[in-house]
């Protein structure tokens, strides 16, 4: 019976151990894959699909990458989504006996990679774990790449977990198989692109390789939260799967309560448009565009952490205005920092491959490069005037003991490859400075041997070369062989133009210089990786250095902002009143090409009221302007000045958005369920402290349902929660409002009309607007001019039916309230509800025969009364056409005045 080779067997049973991700088997200079691997990566990476001979009869697909360039092909399939296993030869194939043993030596997955190209230098690339526990979630989330690790509890409702996933966007998300198909369901449906690892948690002994127990100390795991171990375990247990080595740079847990943090849901973040745009997901247009002007790339990541993140703290918040205070007045010492901070590179994640073990010599020199600049950092802090910038110089660690070991120990411009030697300083090592003038007195004897060869021969184009596979040679052209003297050379290779030859002379020397060069590299790979383990003993210290510059970094990028954009201080504390004098919009003024700006006041209280229904066109800026508040209030509580000429700020624990239309095709859900959904999270999970912004609230179903929803929200989020709201609509109807619900205020923005020519002043005043200008934005937007004029002609016939039923419900109201008999008239049973696509008029309608034949009839019978009633009564009202109501109601009309 046919079976597989033996190379075949030991691919197919490495494969077994990593059934989930591609294998790469090393062989020779190649990483091949083999069967179903095979074709599916040569789909993806567009490389050649071959076979070879495997044993069985048919041929086993085969492709192919070259081990030096792997790392391109390697990144390209995780950034698909997939997991890549990396087999090397583990042992030396000429003492090998049989098959070279082999084993994977790492998986990368999107979660897991340390590549720099494969990674955002401003963006974290996280990998979370989530364990349910209790009646909450146990959370975990790790960049790898940098050695962040932080943990919490979710106590609560799922959509707080899917809310912190959000804030991280984990790459990669391990959880049991039944809560991962839970996430894929939810409502946050960016989650469904990450990769999902099902993995079930599982009991860690303490003294097992995997056991965090090994990675932390016995306080920090004291200190994690209900379900904190359990998660830990799982996130670091796959880590070390993965990886297949040590993790020293993952070494600080980072316990937090979710509670520390203002809270935003997945529509909140994308609606205000934070960090990404709606419209093509980038990061021009959004808030941390403008407010990111780090100059180091931890610095820029952690602007993105403040900004995903906003602090609840007061005392916290205060601590950093008063850093960006400082800056924001002294542009010398701004400038200053800036300068030296240019110089400094990305000390998180160098600091992360040097523990790692992937760090090259170039990783060092920039590792030393930084370190130059901390004293200036650290003088710069200290004299600035900040009590915050002095409290953070006051825990810098120069590190330059570090720095020292570098400099002494590598050249200022080493290669990139740590295997090719040329990395390592003169005076280091005595024996490396011996081999290295073995080596150069060698080549000198080289260089010597090729110019007396060549006075002797008189062949002038002779010359000694090199290569791999056959050492030193000498090379005579072909129009040449016949000076030279036979029996001296001994041939070596032949070429097309050319002969090789070797000399007993050159030979010897050759061995010598070669085993120089051999021992050189080696000895050179050896210091290194010495001093290389020597740093990562120091892993602790050089990460919270980076922690520190890069805060730095982040306040003189807010300073920077406010003060090149007239921003102001806010004052922020524990109380209700919120204050905005001239606000704006930052990132939209920031884009403006021409024009200016129209600022806006803002003001909820108690006594001014703490419920703005805002109403007004669209195009008049009632949606940038909700926006802004809530810009501004975010704003503050990163600890940025904002665009104001003055605010008072409270501390908000939730913002709560719901702006513009936005169809959940891919879960099935329609505008107006969506906006339903987001409006239930509100009312559920909104405080008194919270702000919640609604836009054209009620629209997506019928006008009269829209209208009964809109006050039903704006009633209940008045008197049940009493929370800060702004709320826009078209319904001028609902401005009643302000009569019965104390706290809540109309408001309108401004528009100038002359003649036929509208302008939007972009204004926000006080009280209710009376019409919305649909049909002249529809002009704006271009529509044909005959849509345009069919669109006025229908809303004047539109106005006058209503004011012919107004007429008629009054008239009809009248001749009930006339009549004199008193025998009671039974009042009819509720019709269903109308369906969408019932008019207006229709309801009026119904309105009048209910409110005729609510009334008492006159003992004293009229005969035309009588009829009119008995017309209403007996009318089929749901099921007339508009046309058919109108005409109806007319006839009545005409019945009640020939009564007079």
């Amino acid at each position: 019976m046919a079976k597989y080779t033996p190379m075949i067997e030991q691919y197919l049973a490495i494969k077994a151990e990593v059934q989930d991700a591609f294998l790469f088997f090393r062989l020779g200079d190649f990483y091949e894959m083999f069967f179903d691997d095979a074709v599916l990566a040569a789909r993806e990476l567009e490389i050649t699909l071959t076979g070879r001979e495997g044993g069985m009869d048919e041929r086993i697909p085969m492709c192919g990458v070259p081990h030096h360039s792997a790392e391109n092909y390697v990144a390209r399939l995780v950034e698909k989504g997939y997991k890549v296993a990396i087999c090397e030869q583990v042992e030396d194939p000429s003492e090998a006996k049989g098959v070279v043993r082999r084993e994977v030596v790492r998986i990368v997955t999107p979660g897991t990679v340390m590549d720099a190209r494969s990674l955002s230098e401003t963006s974290n690339n996280y990998i979370a774990a989530v364990v349910l526990s209790g009646g909450g979630y146990g959370f975990a989330a790790c960049d790898i790449s940098t050695g962040e690790l932080y943990v919490t509890r979710l106590d609560g409702s799922f959509e707080l977990l899917l809310d912190e996933l959000n804030v991280y966007s984990p790459s990669e998300l391990l959880g049991s198989p039944a809560l991962l198909e839970q996430i894929r369901g939810g409502s946050a449906a960016w989650l469904r692109s990450a990769v999902m690892t099902e993995r079930e948690s599982r009991t860690i002994a303490p003294g097992s390789v995997l056991a965090p127990e090994g990675q932390f100390s016995d306080a920090q795991l004291a200190a994690l939260p209900e379900g904190g171990r359990e998660t830990l375990s799982l996130l670091m247990g796959y880590l070390m799967d993965t990886q297949k080595r040590s993790l020293s740079h993952i070494k600080h847990i980072r316990v937090y309560e979710p509670s520390q943090y203002m809270v935003m849901d997945p529509f909140t973040r994308r609606n205000l448009e934070l960090v990404e745009t709606v419209r093509d997901r980038s990061k021009k247009g959004t808030l941390l565009w403008l407010l990111d002007k780090t100059v180091t790339a931890m610095g820029g990541r952690l602007l993105r952490r403040w900004i995903e993140k906003p602090l609840m703290s007061a005392s916290h918040i205060s601590d950093r205005l008063e850093a960006v205070e400082r800056l924001y007045h002294q542009l010398i010492v701004r400038d200053d920092l800036r300068t030296s901070l240019k110089e400094v590179y990305d000390l998180e994640r160098l600091t992360a491959r040097i523990a790692y073990g992937s760090a090259n010599a170039r990783d060092l020199v920039a590792l030393k490069a930084s370190l130059q600049q901390v004293p200036l950092l650290q003088q710069l802090c200290q004299t600035s005037g900040s009590a915050t910038l002095a409290k953070l110089a006051a825990r810098i660690d120069p590190c330059q003991d570090l720095m020292m070991a570098i400099a002494d120990a590598i050249v200022d411009e080493p290669p990139v490859s740590i295997r090719d030697g040329g990395m390592i300083r003169a005076g280091l090592s005595a024996r490396l400075d011996q081999l290295r003038e073995a080596s150069t007195n060698g080549k000198m004897w080289l260089a010597e041997l090729e110019r007396q060869e060549r006075e002797r021969t008189g062949i002038k184009s002779l010359k000694i070369g090199f290569n791999k596979v056959f050492g030193y040679y000498i090379e005579v052209t072909k129009s040449n062989l016949n000076q030279l003297e036979e029996g001296r050379y001994e041939r070596k290779q032949t070429l097309a133009n050319a002969e090789r030859f070797v000399t007993p002379q050159l030979k010897e020397k050759e061995a010598l210089i070669l085993d120089a060069e051999e021992s050189m590299v080696g000895l050179e790979h050896e210091l290194f990786v010495e001093l290389r383990d020597r740093l990562a003993g120091h892993i602790s210290r050089l990460q919270q250095l980076a922690e520190l510059i890069a805060t730095a970094d982040v306040y003189q990028s807010l300073a920077h902002v406010s003060a090149s954009n007239r921003f102001t201080k806010p004052e922020v504390g524990e109380f209700f009143e919120l204050q905005i004098e001239e606000g704006r919009h930052p990132v939209v003024e920031a884009v403006l090409e021409d024009g200016v700006f129209i600022a806006n006041e803002t003001s909820l209280s108690k006594e001014t009221g703490s419920m703005l229904l805002i109403t007004g066109p669209n195009m008049a800026g009632k949606s940038t302007y909700m926006r802004q508040v809530a810009i501004i209030c975010l704003m503050a509580q990163i600890g940025c000045f904002v665009p104001a000429r003055q605010a008072k700020m409270p501390i908000i624990d939730r913002i709560f958005t719901r702006i513009g239309a936005a169809d959940d095709l891919i879960g099935g859900q329609s505008t107006f369920m969506v906006e339903m959904m987001d409006i239930q999270i509100m009312t559920e999970k909104a405080t008194a402290q919270s702000l919640v912004i609604i836009d054209e609230l009620g629209r997506g179903t019928s006008t009269g349902e829209g209208m009964a929803i809109a006050q039903a929200v704006i009633e209940y989020l008045h008197d049940t929660i009493g929370c800060k709201t702004l709320v826009s609509t078209h319904f001028h109807e609902l401005a009643h409002l302000e009569e019965s619900l104390r706290d809540l205020r109309n408001y309108c923005m401004a528009v100038k009309e002359s003649g036929q020519q509208v302008t939007f002043l972009r204004r926000l005043i006080r009280g209710a607007a009376s019409t919305s200008y649909g049909i002249y934005c529809a002009q704006i937007a271009g529509l044909p001019s005959g849509i345009i004029e069919r669109s006025y002609a229908l809303l004047h016939g539109f106005e006058a039916r209503t004011e012919l039923l107004k007429s008629g419900q009054e008239a009809a109201a009248t001749t009930a309230t006339e009549q004199e008999d008193t025998a009671p008239v039974p009042a009819p049973q509720p019709d269903p509800a109308p369906s969408a696509s019932y008019q207006i008029e229709q309801l009026s309608l119904f309105t009048v025969a209910e409110q005729a034949a609510e009334k008492p009839s006159a003992p004293k019978k009229d005969a035309k009364a009588e009829k009119v009633i008995e017309q209403l009564r007996s009318a089929d009202l749901m099921n007339m056409t508009p046309m058919a109501a109108m005409n109806f109601l007319h006839e009545l009309k005409q019945h009640i005045a020939s009564k007079s």
